[in-house]
């Protein structure tokens, strides 16, 4: 059993509070970390879009199955970045460690991605009626290559902005309870009502540093369109733009996961190091 997935029961856990600047030191680490084992992290995640794309094909329970692992995906990808910040190499080991401690343990996982896709379930559906259907239309019609008329009068639709804006807010709000709670439960022992309310509490003191960071990767993904777009643009060759932006958005999608890690232990732990200790070699 490795080090990361080791049971820790002794483990003491304080909710902490962080300045808002901490929100640009998670992504630098996640940076400084993907950097140490690119190949590795790359390779986690690409896994599970490969397990993700197989549980699909299943009918019903593939995508139940697929939410239910989202939770453990975040927890996976903390227990990867503390075995790269201990010089080892994580491996696909990292996705079933959560479910090998404890009986409890595992149980208070698994019944936490049972909540989670049950509760993204209920907001697509609640959403679905908001919109009145109309984003299932939209995405039948760009299937298609629908006429563009056809596409802007189902654009202008105010049922679609809603339902989008009901989507989004819905599953903005349902990430704050689950955003430490796999880690809790791992670490800290805690039970899943407790895990959920430390997570949405250690959010919540910490908003300011949390909104900073998710302006920051708001603006990183966008600019990297930006700039994948304009480059390819002046070379002529526009055509390729989704082959040179899928890569560049799995980069930045494995680096994310892997600044998850810091977020913990700045809210809950040590708080995060203002510089990494160097690697060896480095």
């Amino acid at each position: 059993m490795s080090d990361a997935s080791r049971p820790t029961p002794a483990m003491m856990l304080h909710l902490q509070t962080v300045p808002a600047r901490n929100g640009l030191l998670w992504i630098r680490h996640g940076f400084k970390v993907f950097q140490r084992r690119p190949l590795a992290l790359a390779s986690l995640f690409a896994t599970f879009v490969f397990l993700a794309f197989v549980l699909l094909l299943l009918p019903g329970v593939g995508m139940v199955a697929l939410l239910m692992a989202v939770p453990l995906l975040s927890l996976a990808f903390m227990l990867a970045t503390h075995l790269v910040l201990q010089e080892k190499t994580p491996t696909a080991a990292v996705f079933l460690a959560p479910l090998k401690l404890t009986q409890q343990r595992r149980n208070n996982q698994l019944l936490l991605g049972a909540i989670y896709a049950l509760a993204t379930v209920g907001i697509s559906l609640l959403a679905e009626w908001v919109d009145g259907g109309a984003m299932e239309q939209l995405q039948t019609l760009l299937g298609k290559d629908a006429p563009k008329a056809e596409v802007e009068a189902l654009l202008a639709d105010p049922r679609l902005f809603w339902g989008a804006v009901t989507r989004l807010g819905l599953a903005g709000l349902l990430s704050i309870p689950f955003w430490h709670a796999p880690a809790l439960i791992h670490w800290g022992g805690q039970g899943l009502m407790q895990a959920l309310f430390s997570s949405t509490l250690g959010v919540w003191r910490n908003k300011t540093a949390f909104a900073y960071n998710a302006l920051l990767w708001g603006g990183l993904l966008m600019g990297a369109s930006a700039i994948c777009s304009l480059l390819l643009g002046a070379l002529g060759l526009g055509q390729y733009l989704p082959l040179v932006a899928m890569p560049v958005g799995l980069m930045l999608t494995t680096v994310f996961y892997t600044s998850l890690y810091f977020t913990f232990i700045d809210c809950f732990m040590f708080g995060a190091p203002k510089e990494l200790p160097a690697a060896q070699g480095e």
